[in-house]
């Protein structure tokens, strides 16, 4: 989603844009090159993500990428994953003396926890360095991330926030009839949840807070919006949750909008794009004080913080959402003005101007200026 807005943007702004990435499971008879405007897509083969295979990851292409480069040489390359097609594309792109920069937006270290390979941890932790050490810029979504980041031994940091169309997030999208097809009355608490259903996002916590809250609160309803690889299992212990699966933007609009609380239980995130589209829908949201809600929630006015790993603050912090329905309605009133301010305008803009920086400190000649003149940029996954 991150990709697909800074993408739209720099089209907006005259850049061409291509795009190469592993072709998904589901776009099994799409066409592996397509051409959209300004924007190219070149779609590679890939295999499954080890204990996530809905998605997949792309495969080292350096031999296609040096052919593809020196037919057509872009200004730069922007890798967005370090997996084997982003290093193949980073040892390319320094063979043929492009400049490059990179994202972080990503704990894959700490996803060795989540899939039980912890000795890995140290030595992913140093690849990750040494990889966007070898680029440009390296891009995290917060302050507070680069800042952590570059106590690790990371350079050349810079922020790439993240904004949120509050045009399409917002309270106005609520739906009275779409809480009578859940089973909520007016009164009736309904909690939301979205996101992938996968290990790293901290669903044991999610299950003893659904579960508490319930204990407290009869009333409630309970709604996970999303799919993963513990779809199954979730909702064998959950019973009682209505699970939508995926759904499309403007259905996962509706029903943000039509909820009441958020959770956000995840403790591996760079930056977490639901909390920003939570208050901005108008959720009263409960999570842990880092990464998207540090930025944004402001405890006790437009939402409830608690310090990382504490899992009983949490709980009581769950608790209290379906136990205090004015505070409810004063988190909820709040929220949209959160992140009023975030707009993908601004955050594309600066991220144009960080490109144009790069890629003149490897070629002088180039033009200096923020908003250059339209130039090949390129995206690889």
């Amino acid at each position: 989603m991150t990709l697909g807005h800074l993408v739209h943007g720099l089209t907006q702004r005259g850049h061409q844009v291509t795009i190469i990435r592993p072709r998904q499971r589901a776009e099994k008879g799409a066409p592996a090159l397509q051409v959209d405007g300004l924007v190219t897509q070149h779609l590679l083969p890939g295999l499954p993500i080890p204990g996530y295979p809905l998605l997949r990851f792309g495969l080292p292409a350096g031999r296609l990428l040096r052919r593809r480069w020196r037919q057509s040489r872009p200004d730069l390359v922007h890798i967005a994953t370090e997996g084997p097609l982003g290093w193949s594309a980073l040892n390319t792109a320094h063979a043929l003396g492009l400049p490059v920069t990179s994202s972080f937006h990503t704990n894959f270290h700490h996803y060795t926890h989540d899939y039980r390979f912890s000795w890995l941890f140290t030595l992913t932790a140093k690849w990750l360095r040494h990889f966007h050490n070898r680029t440009l810029r390296t891009f995290a979504p917060t302050r507070e991330l680069c800042d952590e980041l570059a106590a690790d031994g990371y350079h050349n940091l810079r922020v790439l926030s993240r904004g949120v169309d509050t045009g399409h997030f917002t309270p106005a999208r609520r739906d009275a009839a779409q809480r009578v097809v859940w089973g909520a009355n007016d009164d009736d608490p309904v909690v939301i949840h979205t996101g992938r259903l996968a290990r790293e996002k901290n669903y044991g916590l999610i299950i003893r807070a659904f579960n508490a809250m319930r204990a407290t609160n009869p009333r409630c309803r309970f709604m996970v919006v999303g799919d993963g690889p513990l779809r199954a299992g979730l909702a064998a212990q959950l019973p009682y949750v209505r699970f939508t699966g995926f759904v499309d933007r403007t259905t996962l609009a509706a029903h943000y909008a039509s909820g009441d609380i958020y959770l956000h239980a995840s403790v591996t995130e760079t930056y977490g794009n639901v909390a920003a589209e939570a208050l901005a829908s108008g959720l009263a949201f409960a999570g842990y004080d880092y990464a998207a809600a540090h930025e944004l929630v402001r405890p006790g006015e437009n939402g409830l913080l608690v310090p990382l790993n504490d899992e009983s603050a949490f709980l009581a912090a769950a608790v209290r959402l379906v136990t205090d329905p004015d505070l409810v309605t004063r988190l909820r009133l709040a929220a949209p003005a959160a992140v009023a301010t975030r707009s993908w305008d601004n955050v594309v803009s600066q991220f144009a101007a960080d490109l144009a920086e790069a890629a003149t400190s490897v070629n002088p000649a180039a033009s200096p200026s923020p908003l250059p003149a339209p130039r090949s940029l390129l995206q690889s996954p």
